[in-house]
């Protein structure tokens, strides 16, 4: 199998394995992952609306609620009137979301020294560059534009 053939398979690969482990990592200090990507989130994009923020995460609207309304109760963020917009909210981080967004941004800068020390800098370099180039192809496509490729193949 070629390297551009096994391309998928290994990033995808990859990718469960650096969400499962960093999942387990967020667990033992009592987040799940989704609570814990949505603090990263919102301490690295402050003053987003929960529109734009449900995109960024690649959430439903209704997904986004039920984690923010849990997130709200403990304390962690606040939702904020957006001028000029009575159903827009913006969601800020409080005070006392501070400690677990520092600790947080500890653990994924631990993780990634951890796991990138021994992959020399310009090939993590160069793998950022293609992982930026492949999720703007990835954006510059549609769903239907896979379908037509699928039935083209298909043949008649």
């Amino acid at each position: 199998m070629t390297a551009r053939a096994s391309f998928l398979t290994e990033l995808s690969v990859a990718s469960r394995k650096l969400r499962t482990l960093f999942d387990a990592a967020v667990r033992a200090r009592g987040l799940t992952l989704s609570r814990a990507r949505l603090l990263l989130h919102l301490a690295r994009n402050p003053d987003l609306t929960q529109s734009e923020l449900a995109g960024l995460m690649e959430l439903e609207p209704p997904t986004l609620v039920r984690l923010l309304d849990g997130l709200e109760k403990q304390g962690l963020i606040r939702r904020c009137a957006v001028a000029g917009d009575r159903r827009a909210k913006h969601i800020a981080l409080t005070e006392k979301a501070q400690p677990q967004v520092a600790a947080l941004e500890e653990l994924s800068a631990s993780l990634e020294a951890l796991l990138l020390a021994e992959i020399p800098p310009e090939a993590v370099a160069t793998t950022r560059s293609v992982l930026t180039r492949f999720t703007q192809a990835i954006e510059a496509q549609s769903p239907a534009t896979l379908l037509d490729i699928t039935l083209r193949q298909r043949g008649p």
